[in-house]
């Protein structure tokens, strides 16, 4: 097989910047601030750009007035990019007496404007595409780079945001399996998805609607339609069921912000609920079929989170998607309790379904917080006799570290382990691709050609260990990536073979050439101005085994190939 290293180099420039877009600097900021109670989560599951405003909390400080009169003073809670411009919204209008009634009362009345960006992207890889949760954007072989702005203009309820996405990849060739979907390009593996290798034989533009969206609220009541992807759970890299790693799919979602909940009458607080429904539509990738009928999915989705008043920090849920064939669309799908067993229905309709189950627990007192989340393929019969039929898995923890309060410097340390590999049962049962895939809806869980859901380790597994120091200027991050995408594709060949298939001649064995990502990187980010953010990556990528060919020697025999490439 192939030994590649690849130096992966990325910066970016942000004047005037969206504190709350998915994965920037400044929502891990948040999400870290969290940890120790300065802030608190705005959402218990469902995170888009709209549902991720953050607020510092205050606290209560005795003052005197000149007269010697004792007052109470809210002063925010102190934190490192305190003197940073994390974002600010221009009041257009406020009304000098706002209407009290019982439908506008608990509604902000003014109209303000935010706005977003420029935030520039650019990264260089030297040899093989790399990066994951970058919407849009194909990082390939070469230089890659994607600008995002806009604005937001908020009242009433009303919500209007115009943030979209506009890429540039070089896409210069680099090796590949041969596609066995009707592309070169498409996936290697014959399992149905919509996978893209390699995005043509040339360079391209994009142009992504990103987080463009019209929304309502009343509330914590609210409906929206726009292009915003949700990222579901609390996993920090790799969410099962979504995340930004794939491009914009147009959606309408309606469901309640996290909500306040209390015992009628008792006027007991018994914690917290959000809940939301979607439904989307999906598009294939050129690479993938030349049947014009099957370009679009139906995606329906229902998430919902409870975090109890007795169980401070702790947030429990389930995520549940569908995927049908979009001339058979209908909305029962988005009721949480419809089931099959995930393939044909008696009305003829294909059609997957999958869902996960999390917990996190956060405990603010001591700066640390575990999470786990488990998922599941189908909902089969034989479920009863196993329930970790086709299931997954990921844990996670952080903990924030006080390094010297007197200068303002703090440490995260973070790691998360995603476990996608098929179940043992499939080696006495049939071929399997992964969590991903499925044999109903031959483009799988995709939108145009990149996966929803986990954008490392999907059909295999994933490790990662960082340790991050925030100062007021800034942070740096030390890591440790390793991420094996494909082992199900192992898997699946050794079920129709015997233990001679897969000893060569020289008598050792093949199980260790799985396709393996080793990273090691450092990233920063640096205010060089109150309002200027500019971030830079440098990760050392070793790929081993890049290639799953294999060399016949003879009598049933077969030897991996490795090829050995240092690229810097």
């Amino acid at each position: 097989m192939k030994k590649t290293a690849v130096i992966f180099l990325l910066v970016t420039i942000s004047l005037v910047h969206a504190q709350e877009a998915l994965k920037s600097a400044e929502e891990e900021y948040y999400d870290f601030l969290s940890l120790q109670g300065i802030t608190v989560r705005p959402s218990l599951n469902y995170r888009t750009l709209s549902d991720s405003v953050w607020n510092i909390e205050t606290e209560s400080k005795a003052a005197a007035d000149e007269n010697g009169t004792e007052t109470t003073e809210e002063l925010q809670l102190s934190h490192p990019w305190q003197d940073n411009n994390l974002g600010t919204q221009q009041i257009l209008f406020a009304p000098e007496t706002a209407a009290d009634n019982a439908f506008m009362r608990g509604i902000d009345q003014s109209i303000t404007l935010r706005i977003y960006g420029p935030e520039w992207y650019n990264s260089l890889n030297t040899a093989s595409p790399y990066g994951q949760n970058d919407g849009a954007l194909w990082q390939g072989k070469g230089y890659n780079t994607s600008l995002t702005a806009g604005a937001r203009l908020e009242g009433y309820g009303l919500e209007l945001t115009f943030k979209p996405q506009v890429s540039f990849s070089q896409n210069r060739e680099f090796d590949i399996l041969p596609g066995v979907y009707g592309s070169e390009y498409s996936y290697f593996w014959k399992g149905n998805i919509d996978l893209v290798q390699r995005y043509g034989d040339s360079s391209f533009w994009t142009f992504d609607w990103g987080d463009t969206e019209v929304r309502y609220t009343w509330r914590t009541l609210t409906a929206g339609f726009g292009f915003q992807s949700p990222w579901l759970g609390p996993a920090w890299l790799n969410p099962m069921l979504g995340s930004n790693n794939a491009p914009a799919y147009p959606k309408l979602d309606i469901g309640l912000r996290k909500t306040h909940v209390y015992l009628p009458w008792l006027g007991w607080y018994i914690g917290d609920i959000e809940g939301r429904a979607w439904l989307g539509r999906l598009t294939e990738s050129d690479y993938f079929d030349s049947n014009p009928d099957n370009d679009h999915r139906q995606l329906t989705g229902f998430s919902a989170a409870y975090s109890p008043s007795f169980l401070p920090g702790l947030t429990i849920g389930a995520n549940k998607v569908c995927i049908n064939d979009w001339q058979n669309k209908s909305i029962k799908y988005l009721n949480p309790l419809y089931s099959t067993n995930g393939s044909q229905t008696d009305e003829g309709i294909d059609e997957d379904q999958k869902m996960s189950l999390f917990a996190d627990w956060i405990f603010p007192q001591v700066g640390f917080e575990v999470y786990g989340e488990l998922g599941i393929d189908d909902y089969a019969s034989q479920k009863t006799a196993n329930p970790f039929h086709t299931a997954i898995y990921t844990v996670g923890a952080k903990k924030a570290l006080s390094i010297s309060k007197k200068h303002g410097i703090y440490g995260e340390l973070l790691f998360e382990w995603n476990n996608f590999e098929m179940s043992q049962d499939f080696q006495l049962n049939w071929h399997y691709m992964g969590y991903y895939a499925h044999g109903s809806i031959a483009q799988g869980y995709t939108q145009n050609g990149q996966i929803l859901g986990a954008g490392g380790g999907y059909f295999g597994n994933s490790q990662f260990l960082g340790f991050k120091v925030y100062y007021p200027k800034g942070n740096v991050m030390v890591f440790f990536l390793r991420n094996r995408p494909d082992i199900n594709f192992i898997y699946n060949i050794g079920l129709d073979t015997t233990m001679d298939d897969w000893i060569g001649e020289d008598h050792h064995s093949k199980w260790a050439c799985n396709k393996t990502y080793k990273v090691f990187g450092i990233s920063a980010v640096y205010w060089a101005t109150k309002s200027l953010q500019i971030c830079g990556e440098f990760d050392n990528v070793f790929i081993n085994f890049p290639y799953y060919s294999k060399e016949d020697i003879g009598e049933k025999n077969y030897r991996f190939c490795l090829e050995l490439k240092y690229n810097f």
